[in-house]
């Protein structure tokens, strides 16, 4: 791999014209991409990368997959869109599907969207329509409206539901006041979450019932940091003593990003507990846009009736088909095995490079991370960007990796052999 010190003309001409015609909400694109096979990809100069950000865990069998191409060409020459007046097979095959990978019981059912942000404003609508099913919330006996628990440090999206549960104060605050009776409590720490479900009660002083708990069992956002099984046994506890929901956000962790076809089945990730509801996006479709909600049992489904909520564009057929696609390749392939071996490879590999800018790796199957030494990880990630390596820059302190779950033994130890050069006095972000 050589150095690219510059941005490609090609590139720069690009960018000229993305920045007079995109709103700027995600800053200046870092090159504009072209082309991508397996775990490559290419800018429109030519230049070759080694991704290991996967479009940020989303693309499960990176790019140009053949079992993928070919399932959305022959779905677009059937039907690419039907609205939701209407069904398709690919649509309820994958409903089915992804109620079996969860092991979620007899009655549950799915909810599509388009994006984990979609998903996650399904499962607060839901918790609020559950809410008001509680004894404590019910008007006539002086009830008050039910709150919903998230955690310090966790995100959820950006639209204003699922903003209302994402901690990040700099990109919550513009949008205030947001959805009312959402609260934070400090994520990890038992004794907060004991203290939210403690202030319920009627009268002058209590709060209204819990309605629910969400979580991510990693955070991503926050640097790839667990919450500890523990923990999260301990919240399950909580809900069931107190009438509340489990849900577990599964946005990136889900699609056998951690091992598990979802995170909640890894034992040292939830303690072995079961949700009541989780929620799902990025690898789901390997690439096309999809997410959603599954609701554990018919008594939690029930809650959404004809018109309570939708999508113009729920459970696109061709979504569908990229999904199904991808659940089949990582099944077939054994990814979920995959996974679990390339990112033990990764943190060992991590861990034993000779360069004291690495710290602390943390994380599961590919989903994991690397502490630096001094907040410079923008400066490392595009030091390894110049260098053919894509890497995310997840915390001014932390490296993020989520490669596609197709990643080789040799991209590893590609990967690793750019990150062991990067040079330590980088200037910090």
């Amino acid at each position: 791999m050589s150095d690219k010190e510059t941005l490609g003309a090609n590139d720069a001409k690009w960018l000229d014209s993305y920045k007079n015609v995109h709103m700027n909400v995600f800053g200046t694109p870092l090159r504009v991409m072209d082309h991508g096979q397996g775990t490559r990809i290419w800018d429109v100069d030519g230049n070759e990368y080694l991704d290991f950000l996967g479009g940020i865990a989303v693309n499960a069998l990176g790019y140009a997959h053949p079992a993928w191409v070919k399932a959305i060409a022959e779905q677009a020459a059937k039907v690419g869109h039907t609205s939701n007046y209407f069904a398709t097979e690919p649509q309820i095959e994958l409903a089915s599907k992804l109620i079996e990978l969860a092991g979620a019981p007899e009655g549950s059912h799915v909810y599509f969207g388009n994006s984990g942000a979609e998903g996650n404003e399904a499962a607060i609508k839901l918790a609020k329509l559950y809410g008001r099913t509680l004894h404590g919330a019910l008007p006539d006996i002086g009830g008050k409206p039910a709150r919903i628990l998230a955690m310090t440090h966790g995100f959820h999206g950006r639209t204003l539901g699922a903003l209302s549960a994402t901690w990040k104060p700099v990109i919550r605050k513009p949008f205030e006041p947001l959805v009312p009776a959402v609260e934070f409590v400090e994520a990890g720490n038992v004794e907060s979450l004991q203290r939210a479900f403690n202030e319920t009660g009627l009268g002058r002083y209590g709060k209204g019932p819990v309605a629910a708990v969400i979580m991510e069992l990693i955070q991503g956002e926050a640097g790839v940091v667990p919450l500890g099984a523990d923990y999260v046994k301990a919240a399950r506890e909580l809900c069931d003593r107190n009438n509340a929901l489990l849900i577990i956000d599964e946005v990136q962790t889900g699609i056998g990003r951690t091992g598990e076809w979802f995170a909640f089945q890894r034992e040292d990730l939830s303690g072995g507990v079961i949700p009541d509801a989780i929620t799902f996006a990025k690898g789901v479709a390997g690439g096309f846009p999809m997410g959603g909600l599954i609701a554990f049992g018919e008594k939690l489904s029930s809650l959404f009736t004809p018109g309570s909520h939708g999508s113009t564009f729920a459970g696109n057929p061709l979504g569908a088909a990229a999904a199904l696609a991808t659940l089949k390749t990582i099944e077939d392939d054994d990814l979920l095995a995959n996974a679990e071996a390339r990112g033990k490879q990764l943190r060992d590999g991590l861990a034993a490079l000779d360069n004291p800018l690495y710290g602390e790796v943390r994380g599961r199957g590919l989903l994991d991370a690397v502490q630096l030494s001094h907040p410079c990880a923008h400066a490392v990630a595009g030091w390894a960007l110049e260098h053919g390596l894509i890497v995310n820059a997840v915390a001014p302190n932390a490296l993020r990796f989520a490669p596609p779950l197709i990643v080789s033994e040799q991209d590893v130890d590609e990967c690793l052999s750019v990150l062991a050069k990067v040079p330590t006095d980088l200037p910090n972000d």
